[in-house]
């Protein structure tokens, strides 16, 4: 057992999330279904276009060596704290808990924002299929994304074996035709422009403010992969495999953005992609090849959507399930069905605000409107809980950091040029944004101060947690047979279950 972790009443230790239910190879996908390559391509790329031009490609991948830091920073967190409400618990044991909250709550809005993005392309590409008109229709649109979004709810209610399962071939399908696809379109003399290493050189932004708000859009691409962390509690041997999953899920997705923006330089021009701005890879699969591209990057979009819907309702359920156990929001979200081990209270709040949303939306424009003021306030709120997280990881090992140079470079060093990444790009790219944008970016944030007093004046046992400290973590054995024994006797007894699982 690790120090002094608090832990819910005895009634609320037997309601529990369905244990040992997820594998490696169950987490690895959830953390690549999590980035929704094809979705942050297609719904994405015009956004990133406008801000930075041809520059895609440098942005993503300056953007990607800091997110590795983000990456390693939540392993190394999960291996002492194994928690459904991730950088909620990391942040608030390690600095304080108002940050821990405020860090949960980013992640919660972000979340819900996206629902709505996230059901637009998902809109489009199916009614594409049958009308091209259809599919530029902001209300077809978003009524097809909802019911795309109440589906994929009902799923995830289901239960976490049946959604992984879901996963698999979702998003292994999406993911064989990206690479196949892409590498094809690579190996073809680009239509609009030959490759130049000229997007991928520093000197290709417009200074440093453009720098940031390309950084700001890139941080939307890897976003989702620590759904991961979520699902700790959820997975078997969590300690070692969720940190693993989400490294190797931001690693994959770099590879795919590099390759995709770089085609999409070569292949389209800046208003073709200001003109496909809600699906730029089916323009791009039309280009490309003409016809069967399109219908081929339809269902990858498709497929890419649907999973990365699914996985964000996982991700937002269980932070809101975290909060409501720990009395940080109303103890109701604290609660799973007794049958299916899923916080269905949670997935059903987060099911009617969506709904209210998409139908607030609708009023707000075009699709592009929409879509490019929701991407940039939810590169805001990534980059806070991003940010506060990668400070925790040096808190919590910081009496460990000097003991390898291991510790130090991915324990120390990188996750704080993640940090420092993060919080920079936040101050950075505040000016530039539109007032609508900082309204749904830091008035989204700034709710979330209402019940952080409410509850703390309450009484939340999560306003008195103890510390979270490596040093102070019971090194366990390297037999993996003991430790689950060891983890098994603790969910019996209701206790936490965050250990370390390897020496520093």
């Amino acid at each position: 057992m690790t120090n002094g972790t608090r832990r819910a009443a005895p009634d609320l230790a037997r309601n529990r999330l369905r244990g040992e239910s997820l594998g490696r190879f169950d987490s690895t996908v959830m953390a690549v279904a999590g980035t929704a390559p094809a979705y942050s391509i297609a719904g994405t790329t015009a956004t990133l276009v406008g801000a930075v031009g041809i520059a895609g490609p440098a942005a993503l991948l300056y953007c990607g060596i800091p997110m590795l830091g983000i990456a390693f920073a939540f392993s190394y967190l999960t291996r002492i704290d194994v928690n459904a409400g991730a950088s909620y618990s990391w942040v608030a044991r390690a600095l304080h808990p108002a940050l821990g909250f405020i860090s949960g709550w980013a992640l919660v809005v972000s979340a819900l924002i996206f629902m709505v993005i996230g059901s637009l392309p998902a809109g489009t590409a199916t009614l594409s299929l049958f009308s091209a008109s259809a599919a530029n229709n902001t209300t077809a649109t978003l009524v097809v994304g909802a019911v795309w979004f109440l589906v994929m709810l009902a799923l995830v209610g289901v239960g976490v074996r049946i959604t992984a399962h879901a996963q698999w071939i979702m998003t292994g399908v999406e993911v064989g035709i990206l690479i196949v696809f892409g590498l094809v379109a690579l190996v073809r003399s680009g239509h609009v422009a030959h490759f130049s290493w000229h997007w991928l050189a520093p000197g290709a932004f417009h200074g440093a403010g453009g720098f940031a708000a390309g950084a700001l859009i890139a941080a939307f691409y890897y976003w989702g992969w620590d759904v991961t962390c979520n699902l700790s509690e959820e997975t078997k041997r969590a300690w070692r495999t969720t940190g693993p999953s989400g490294l190797v899920g931001v690693l994959l997705s770099l590879g795919l953005f590099e390759l995709y923006t770089i085609v999409i330089n070569m292949n389209l021009t800046p208003g073709q992609i200001n003109d496909n701005a809600a699906d730029v890879l089916t323009a791009l699969g039309n280009a490309v090849w003409s016809g069967p591209g399109g219908k081929i990057m339809v269902v990858a979009v498709m497929l890419s959507t649907v999973a990365t819907l699914e996985t964000t309702l996982i991700q937002v359920s269980r932070s809101l399930f975290a909060m409501g156990r720990d009395h940080t929001l109303p103890r109701a979200l604290g609660r799973v069905h007794p049958g299916r081990q899923t916080p269905l209270i949670a997935l059903g709040v987060v099911g009617v605000i969506s709904l209210a949303l998409f139908v607030a939306s609708n009023e707000i424009g075009s699709l592009g409107t929409i879509m490019g003021d929701a991407f940039s306030a939810i590169g805001l709120q990534i980059c806070v809980y991003y940010s506060l997280a990668a400070v925790a990881v040096i808190v919590a090992y910081r009496k460990v950091l000097f003991k390898s140079a291991g510790n130090l470079v991915f324990i120390g060093l990188w996750p704080a040029l993640g940090a420092l990444f993060m919080a920079w790009v936040f101050v950075k790219s505040l000016p530039a944004l539109s007032t609508e944008t900082r309204v749904i970016g830091l008035g989204a944030l700034a709710l979330g101060v209402i019940p952080l007093v409410w509850f703390w004046r309450k009484g939340s046992s999560y306003y008195q947690l103890e510390r979270l400290d490596a040093s102070l973590s019971t090194l366990l054995t390297e037999d993996a047979a003991e430790h689950d024994g060891i983890l098994a006797a603790a969910a019996r007894a209701g206790a936490p279950d965050d250990v370390l699982a390897t020496d520093l």
